[in-house]
């Protein structure tokens, strides 16, 4: 494979101690060729990958998934495998290119996909990596996986999936009907799971070829901000109706609710006004599915100190920012340009590989997709 294609693990991560067992729960995986295997000790929990010569039969597969993955999303299906104590296997997968750029892809153990129950991590953030994406995707029903699911935590063109203006084109529409081609596992459809989908309409883009499955990521901030000291004084904050209609419900049990409206302007200008509830005093979370330039949460936060916020912090589970716009968030002292830090902290999800970038430059916070993908992957 070409340097940097493959997805196992670094060598300083590798066992200097050959194993005679690699043990995973609920029955016993053991490796015949486990020189062949890299693992990784946590908690005496290997992390195994499916590598070559390792000879598998259908018994190392009872009880067990098989974790294939993006190459951006290598260090969030690693933590999966840790979390999962054992039910899962890393599928490798060699992400290479042809001398005229196009995808070279190799599927290491194609063979003993026929007893798996098999799991894509994909991350389809750019353009550029779409098309070798889909190569795979269509080719694991094609090696006999007894079922397959695609976890989509990004889904890149849910913003443009409507049309207003005659000539303009649907992306959202043509995505959908690409995942829709993903053929049948051996017991039936293969499901797509989409994270915060920017609008719930964008599910009835995709064929009922696949089984399309919505999950939100609510959970995470609301375990996140129970542990905060002044959670007692924390409210909920949508920058505009649409994201209250689609997160409202997840809050509105447990804190108060303010409702924001953005007015547009010429060009890229916004205003927002507190449509309503009360801030004065409080801690305010601006709630949202995703930020790309970053201007409506910012002046969300501004107008909501202006009205006697004493905190503002904010939550999106899909932080994009095209073009280093998060630097907007972030002081100089940290690699940024904002004139202050307007948010005390700004939490968002690994779903997509700007997350990873940021994650340990204030105001920034990760919250990792791991325990839901593990969710999901128990959920059969």
């Amino acid at each position: 494979m070409a340097s940097g294609s493959s997805l196992g693990l670094p060598e300083s991560k590798m066992s200097r101690r050959p194993p005679q067992y690699l043990s995973m729960s609920p029955s016993s995986f053991n490796l015949l060729s486990l020189e062949e295997a890299e693992f990784e000790d946590s908690d005496n929990v290997p992390i195994v990958y499916a590598r070559p010569q390792t000879h598998f039969t259908r018994e190392h597969f009872q009880g067990v998934t098989v974790l294939m993955f993006a190459q951006e999303m290598k260090a969030l299906a690693e933590e999966i495998a840790v979390k999962s104590k054992g039910k899962i296997i890393l599928g490798e997968v060699g992400w290479n290119r042809f001398a005229d750029g196009f995808p070279n892809i190799s599927i290491e153990n194609a063979g003993a996909l026929k007893w798996a129950d098999v799991v894509y991590l994909s991350s389809m953030h750019s353009p550029d990596v779409i098309f070798e994406q889909l190569a795979l995707i269509y080719s694991v029903p094609r090696y006999l996986a007894k079922s397959f699911k695609i976890v989509l935590p990004y889904f890149p063109t849910g913003t443009m999936e409507r049309i207003q203006v005659e000539g303009e084109v649907a992306t959202a529409h043509t995505l959908a009907k690409m995942l829709s081609a993903t053929p049948e596992s051996s017991r039936g459809q293969s499901q797509v799971i989409v994270f915060d989908l920017h609008t719930l309409q964008n599910q009835f883009y995709f064929s009922d070829s696949v089984h399309v499955r919505l999950k939100g990521c609510a959970a995470l901030l609301l375990k996140e901000l129970a542990s905060i000291p002044d959670i007692s004084n924390v409210v909920i904050a949508f920058p505009d109706e649409g994201a209250h209609k689609r997160f409202g419900k997840d809050f509105s049990s447990n804190f108060e609710i303010i409702i924001c409206h953005k007015i547009r302007g010429e060009g890229s200008e916004r205003r927002i006004k507190i449509k309503e509830g009360d801030v004065l005093g409080k801690h305010v979370v601006i709630v949202d599915d995703l930020v790309q330039s970053g201007g409506t949460m910012l002046e969300c936060a501004k107008t909501l100190r202006s009205f006697g916020a004493v905190a503002v912090s904010g939550f999106v589970t899909h932080a994009i920012f095209p073009q280093d716009s998060w630097k907007k968030f972030v002081l100089p002292s940290d690699g940024g340009i904002a004139d202050e830090q307007v948010f005390r902290t700004f939490w968002m999800t690994n779903s997509h590989p700007t997350a990873n970038k940021i994650a340990n430059i204030p105001p920034f916070k990760m919250l990792s997709l791991a325990p839901m993908v593990l969710q999901i992957i128990d959920d059969d």
